[in-house]
């Protein structure tokens, strides 16, 4: 009798304990992957020039900082857009080893950027967005970033 109650007890406690932890990596890369994804096609929009792509995926009166030489620049989101026009230059903005924070329906990405132009280096820095699910879609909120001259490869 005292073995049944030493199992239930032990099985109790388990089912208590919930799912395996094996489980909550899968579900958190996928919530980062849903939350990198507006990020990843903010860059290509911009790559490509492409507005009103850029557009679509942010909260248009959410703010850019951009910080130049120790003095922010702010700007809403729409008018960042505004300021990427087709122009002679290919660019493109790469980011790496991204950092992604979830709480409910905001996030934050963190991130170190390389930004080429022609296909070379012509700045790096952070980038750190902050977005928000809306409607269930992952928006960018806000923009803020850094920049210097990258060390030469």
């Amino acid at each position: 009798m005292r073995r049944i109650r030493f199992l239930a007890a032990t099985l109790s406690l388990a089912l208590l304990a919930g799912p395996p932890a094996m489980a909550a990596p899968s579900l958190a890369a996928s919530t980062d992957a849903a939350v990198l994804a507006p990020v990843r096609a903010f860059f290509s929009a911009m790559s490509r020039y492409d507005q009103a792509g850029m557009r679509a995926l942010v909260l248009p009166t959410g703010m850019a900082t951009l910080m130049r030489q120790g003095k922010p620049v702010q700007l809403a989101l729409g008018e960042f857009v505004d300021h990427v026009k087709p122009g002679k230059a290919r660019i493109e903005e790469r980011i790496r080893d991204p950092q992604v924070r979830v709480d409910d329906n905001i996030a934050v990405v963190w991130a170190p950027y390389e930004f080429l132009l022609d296909g070379k280096p012509h700045h790096c820095g952070t980038d750190v967005f902050n977005l928000a699910r809306v409607d269930g879609r992952w928006l960018i909120a806000g923009i803020a970033d850094n920049s210097r001259d990258c060390p030469a490869k």
